[in-house]
């Protein structure tokens, strides 16, 4: 049985990627950093009928929580097959870039960035042992230059932390792939869309089954599939 990690899953569209992933067969390690929360989430995939599934607490932005989580998952399993990458935080308002609190810029870096850089190194080892080794950044159009450069929605200008956050993920994703081209790696930037959760207030236009389905089909490709590059609904989108 493939085994899956994925951050941030206790709620949204974590919680959802886990349901579809263990519905297609995987063993899927919830990630959560409040753990009643994790186990609330376990309780609400056994009321659904699905059991391959537990808790792992993992905060993202603590290098000793992070750690801890990787001890406990090579205790328990040999290789990962997947990790995605979902954990996120909005930045809350006045995020303009000319005048957002810097401290709030780092925050959101910690988490959407760097709390995203180190889980990824630190999962790797395992990864590696995988046949088919799958990484999932969950990103958004967002974090797209080219949809900055060329929109005039100001609803654009009031997420600039976020979107820095998300650029910079963006770049990760190009630079792990490239250094782990000659492998079986395929690692992929995936937006799930305008999805409606408590990132956004519920004011998103796809349903949380919806994004969640474009996250999936992107940790589940095929060997032949492509790596380095960034995905919506739609496919390719750029950078």
């Amino acid at each position: 049985m493939k085994t899956a990690l994925i951050t941030g899953a206790n709620q949204g569209i974590g919680f959802e990627t886990a349901k579809q992933l263990s519905e297609l067969g995987y063993y899927v390690y919830l990630g959560s950093r409040d753990k009643m929360k994790g186990l609330e989430a376990i309780r609400n995939l056994k009321n659904l009928g699905i059991s391959d599934a537990e808790l792992i607490e993992l905060d993202i932005t603590n290098i000793n929580s992070i750690q801890n989580a990787k001890q406990i998952l090579e205790s328990k399993i040999e290789s990962l097959d997947v990790l995605i990458n979902n954990a996120g935080i909005s930045g809350g308002p006045n995020q303009n870039i000319s005048t957002g609190e810097i401290g709030n810029l780092r925050k959101v870096f910690d988490t959407n960035f760097f709390g995203a850089v180190e889980t990824t190194q630190a999962f790797l080892s395992l990864l590696k042992k995988s046949d088919e080794p799958r990484i999932v950044n969950v990103s958004s159009e967002l974090g797209s230059l080219a949809v900055h450069n060329s929109t005039q929605n100001p609803n654009y200008a009031i997420y600039d932390a976020y979107s820095c956050s998300k650029t910079a993920l963006n770049a990760f994703t190009v630079m792990l792939a490239n250094e782990l081209r000659n492998t079986n790696f395929k690692i992929n930037s995936v937006t799930p869309g305008y999805t409606a959760t408590n990132l956004n207030h519920y004011t998103g236009t796809k349903t949380i089954a919806e994004g969640a389905s474009v996250i999936v089909k992107y940790a589940t490709l095929g060997k032949d599939a492509p790596t380095g590059n960034f995905f919506g609904e739609a496919g390719a989108l750029d950078w």
